[in-house]
């Protein structure tokens, strides 16, 4: 009698210890699963347009290299060509923006084409007002340009008041 209770038992008993077994590890993968989705997950990101980065970025440039009343009118030739520049930019964008679903690899490669041969268009109509402005500035302005073109926002950040 002993022997059947024991033939009986012990399957039982190994079928409880393995269902609890198993759902603790279910349960820890789930939670834990769940914990790292919400690490994991990305920022949400915030695109900005062109125009107005565009805005921003004269804005900086106007205070660090100190525009002066003389370089006025060269100045607003330039932020005439950067504001033009982002306008058409947009619309390149906002465009991919709309097909992006539906392009396949062959459409998204003509598309950075095109970007591409918008950028080089773009400082083709950048770089005559720019040289004038900067043919007009001072030794100082010069050298501000010079390390900002190189450097990036980072050294108009450092300069500017505005930005300490």
């Amino acid at each position: 009698m002993k022997q059947k209770a024991y033939k009986v038992a012990f399957p039982v008993t190994l079928v409880v210890v393995m269902v609890a077994f198993l759902s603790t590890i279910f349960f820890a993968n789930a939670n834990l699963s769940f914990a790292i989705l919400d690490k994991n997950k990305s920022p949400k990101v915030v695109r900005i347009s062109a125009v107005d980065y565009t805005e921003i970025r004269i804005k900086q440039l106007q205070g660090a290299l100190k525009i002066t009343e003389a370089q006025k009118e060269l100045w607003n030739n330039l932020i005439q060509v950067m504001r033009g520049n982002a306008k058409d930019m947009d619309v390149l964008i906002e465009d991919r923006i709309e097909n992006t679903k539906t392009m396949n690899a062959v459409e998204h490669m003509k598309f950075h084409s095109q970007i591409t041969e918008a950028q080089s268009n773009q400082l083709k109509k950048f770089i005559p007002p720019f040289e004038a402005l900067y043919n007009s500035m001072s030794d100082e302005q010069k050298k501000i340009t010079d390390t900002t073109f190189r450097t990036g926002m980072t050294v108009i950040m450092k300069i500017d008041p505005l930005f300490s």
